[in-house]
């Protein structure tokens, strides 16, 4: 799907830490976007027991992103994988919040403390 609005699309570098993976994610978690996570998270799930989402570059996430981000959830726990989300920007955590998916999905905050 073109991108519409001008705006970066969704790159991704993932580094493998031992059995943990951390994704960086830049860019937006907008539909046509959702399934290169989804894919990199699934290419990754059968070496690691941790995924880590970095999204301290997503600068925008719409209701597809939250979808996606339920569907990666969903599959890292089918997996006996943990999932956390880091460095959140404050406008995708009132996301998360609205949705009450703060209350699903673990999210690290300043200091690596846990926030629910």
């Amino acid at each position: 799907m073109p991108n519409i609005s001008g705006g970066p699309q969704l790159t991704l570098e993932t580094e493998l830490i031992g059995d943990k993976a951390i994704i960086r994610c830049r860019g937006r978690l907008v539909i046509g976007t959702g399934g290169i996570l989804h894919a990199e998270v699934t290419r990754v799930l059968p070496d690691v027991k941790k995924i880590v989402l970095d999204l301290t570059d997503l600068t925008f996430m719409d209701s597809i992103g939250v979808g996606t981000l339920m569907r990666v959830y969903v599959s890292t726990k089918a997996a006996g994988c943990e999932l956390e989300l880091i460095n959140v920007g404050k406008r995708i955590m009132e996301l998360l919040g609205i949705t009450h998916l703060l209350s699903i999905l673990t999210v690290i905050g300043e200091n690596d403390l846990r926030m629910s």
